[in-house]
């Protein structure tokens, strides 16, 4: 039991370090990260070792012999290194507080704010990333205020051309 405490804790310490340092020393683990993703980075690895010693260390304070509680504790290793990969990825992926610009807008729906005239700019309102962006649009036709629109192109940082959307068949 001394071996898989002694493995649990140095997994611990690999853990700790892992999130006190962050990616310093995944730069050890480059080749091996550039190939298998997250699967070697420090906070698996150390998610990995902790589960396993603590999972062996369980095992066999419940009396079970080795053949039993290596398994457990490798297991036990996966199913945490698995956990602490899906963590590190969804903290990784997740959203970022850049700035929006118009290019966000380009695909997006929006609406007439103040009418679009036949040669001239109006002004549309279109949600991206659940803010609001009011911007200068010009469209291929007059469109009114209130008119649900798609955002076509960009034409600078402040404006847009539109098209109308097409109503809906009932």
């Amino acid at each position: 039991m001394t071996v898989y405490l002694v493995v649990g804790l140095v997994g611990l310490l690999v853990l700790a370090v892992s999130l006190l340092l962050g990616d310093a020393l995944d730069g050890l683990l480059d080749g091996a990260v550039d190939a298998l993703g997250d699967a070697f980075s420090t906070a698996v690895l150390g998610a990995f070792l902790a589960a396993l010693g603590f999972g062996g260390a369980m095992a066999e304070a419940l009396d079970a012999p080795l053949l039993v509680s290596l398994p457990v504790g490798v297991v036990s290793g996966v199913v945490f290194g698995w956990f602490a990969s899906w963590l590190t990825r969804l903290v990784r992926d997740g959203g970022s507080d850049a700035t929006l610009t118009t290019d966000d807008t380009r695909g997006r729906d929006g609406r007439v704010v103040t009418g679009i005239p036949a040669d001239g700019f109006g002004v549309v309102d279109v949600l991206v990333g659940g803010h609001t962006m009011r911007l200068n649009a010009r469209a291929e036709e007059p469109l009114d205020p209130g008119t649900p629109v798609h955002v076509t192109s960009v034409l600078s940082p402040t404006a847009v051309t539109v098209a109308p959307l097409w109503p809906e068949v009932r």
